[in-house]
Parts: C-alpha cells; structure tokens; sequence
C-alpha cells in the first residue's frame, strides 16, 4: 500500500503576508511603547519578584533565562532610562551573559504573580563588575559579582490574554507532578549527576536546595 505524503506546510516568509493575514494593530497597541520609565513603570518593578531576559548571540541563537528576588529587590532602577539586575548565585553556565557580551540586545518581560498584564523592556545590555550602588543590590548578605545594565529602547504593558487562555494564575488547575515527573526523577533521568533517587529527593528538598540561593 502506498503511503500518501503529508501535505506541505503554508510558510509565511514576508512582512506582507504576514500582515495580510493577521490585519494590522490598533493605534494604541501600535503607539503604545516608550523610551523611558514612568511613575507607574517603577512601581510594576518594585513590585515584581520574577522576569524573563531573553538574549542571543551573534549568530541569534537565543536563550531565555528566569530571573527572581524579593519584590522591591529585583530591579535596581538608575534613571528613567536604566535599570540593573543582580548576579545571584546559579549553574555558571552564564548563557544570557555570554550572549551580551557579543550581542547586547535584550528583552525583558516583568511578572507580578496574580497580574494577568506584564511590563515589557526592550534595550541594550552590558555587565558590570561593580558600581557606587552595588550596596544596594545585596540581598541575604550576598553582594552580587555582577549586574546587568540595561539602557532602555522601548518598553510597554502586555495584555492579560495568553494568562486568561492558560489559566496560569488559578490554583483550582494546579497540579505539578500529574503528568511529569518530580525534580529528582527528571535529573535522574537527563542529568549526568552520579546520584541516586533518595540523594536527589534530599538534594531537591526545598529546605536544602533553598540553602544555596544567595550562596
């Protein structure tokens, strides 16, 4: 029996189509971006314990990595045009700031658990060793090796509707282990790390794994 060939996929490879097919966006959501941080900017990232920075390198492999501290203590607001996040202790395999340092283009999306919106940043990045307002970065009695500068570009609020769709935000739909399995059985089975089930379940016990986070 011959098998018949699935149809070929429908690319879209221009702007034109692609604005042919999705028409083109409102006034506000057109001219809503800005080039500097308002009132209520500040707040949102004061507010906010958790973003995502999405970088790439100079081939535009991206990477996108989650960032988290207490709020008021994730965000270091220098201007209205710059702000700073804090080096906290991770794996070292610093792959959003290798990719700054050959290609400093970020994106930066600032969450509020609860909050359907989020604030978005667009800018250019650099590392810094060190700064007059480092003190300020300490968390836990961890004084950051390094942060990351961002001079904004652009930024604006996103709509809550990818949040409404997945449900994220309510607990009646939680339910993390039903279909993956926990930490330690996904290292036992993708990591090379020589542990054992019970040396992972300890490992990944929140009481201890959370030892490490400003150390």
């Amino acid at each position: 029996m011959t098998e018949t060939a699935a149809p070929a996929a429908s690319e879209i490879s221009s702007v034109a189509e692609l604005v042919a097919l999705l028409g083109e966006p409102n006034q506000r959501a057109r001219d809503k971006s800005r080039p500097a941080l308002l009132p209520v900017d500040r707040a949102w990232l004061a507010a906010s314990p958790f973003c995502v920075m999405a970088t790439s390198d100079a081939e535009g492999r991206c990477d996108a990595s989650p960032k988290g501290d207490p709020p008021g203590q994730l965000v270091h607001v220098i201007d209205d045009r710059t702000i700073a996040l804090a080096e906290r202790p991770g794996n070292r395999r610093a792959d959003g700031y290798r990719n700054i340092l050959v290609n400093p283009h970020v994106g930066l999306t600032f969450f509020i658990p609860g909050r359907g919106d989020t604030l978005r940043i667009n800018g250019r990045a650099r590392l810094v060793r060190d700064a007059p307002w480092f003190d300020e970065l300490v968390v836990k009695g961890h004084r950051p090796l390094l942060a990351v500068v961002v001079d904004i570009e652009d930024l604006f609020f996103h709509c809550a509707k990818a949040f409404l769709r997945s449900g994220l935000w309510q607990p009646e739909t939680w339910d993390p282990e039903a279909k993956v399995p926990r930490r330690a059985l996904i290292a036992k089975e993708v990591e090379a790390n020589g542990m054992d089930i019970a040396q992972l379940d300890d490992y990944y016990r929140p009481e201890n794994y959370g030892k490490s986070l400003y150390e």
